[in-house]
């Protein structure tokens, strides 16, 4: 198994084989969250527009959005673990658009298959990668706004690869690094309404999910995400 660590929208355009698109912070820890509180599908969009669009024709579907962290106008829920714990989403439709995230299961067009992942779900990721045994597999971290590379999706994406490899990995040195580092964005006074710091204790919890977060398609050929029990 050849493994690749990718960085942002590039990464994610040169992404071959399978492709694990990393958002710790925040969005695939939401999406991780929110398969716990019942969802039975996501609908992840790159383009803020035609996620109002999707939820205009299906009015039904819950809309979680953020740009620049921030829950923009429309939108049922901010891109929070927090705010998506405390809900009850059962057999409940989400699309999701997000700054990061999401922009990368649009750019990964030449991957055979695609993954979503974060840290809560890191190990079932990998589990799940290890039963389909590509030859191929990158690991993309999409940043702060896919802009930057940050330490929490390059962390998750070292992760990945340690257990692919068995090889070791210091889960405490790395939230060390993730608090001192891009987290500390969530421990700021006058951003807690929408940053707040409990996201960045949901979001490190490593493992805690024991599904993998694979990309399919529906009958109308749009990408969605669903959960896939592995451990």
């Amino acid at each position: 198994m050849e493994i690749a660590i990718l960085q942002l929208l590039e990464g994610a355009r040169q992404a071959r084989g399978a492709a694990v698109i990393i958002d710790v912070f925040r969005a695939y820890s939401v999406e991780c969250y929110g398969f716990a509180q019942g969802l039975r599908r996501i609908y992840p969009v790159g383009d803020l527009e035609e996620a109002r669009r999707l939820k205009a024709a299906r009015p039904e579907y819950l809309l979680c959005g953020e740009r620049e962290g921030r829950k923009q106008p429309g939108c049922d829920f901010g891109n929070s673990p927090l705010e998506i714990a405390k809900q009850d989403l059962t057999g409940r439709v989400l699309i999701h658009t997000t700054s990061a995230g999401t922009q990368g299961l649009e750019n990964a067009k030449g991957a055979d298959f695609l993954l979503a992942a974060s840290l809560v779900n890191a190990k079932a990721t990998a589990e799940y990668l290890r039963r389909r045994n590509p030859s191929q597999v990158s690991l993309v971290c999409m940043g702060l706004a896919a802009r930057r590379p940050t330490d929490e999706d390059t962390l998750c994406a070292q992760y990945i690869r340690a257990l692919l490899l068995g090889l070791p990995f210091d889960k405490e040195q790395a939230v060390e690094t993730m608090r001192q580092g891009d987290g500390r964005r969530f421990f700021i006074p006058e951003d807690q309404s929408f940053a707040p710091r409990e996201d960045f204790d949901l979001c490190v919890q490593f493992d805690r999910f024991p599904y993998a977060l694979p990309v399919r398609r529906d009958a109308e050929g749009r990408k969605y995400v669903e959960r896939e029990i592995v451990q």
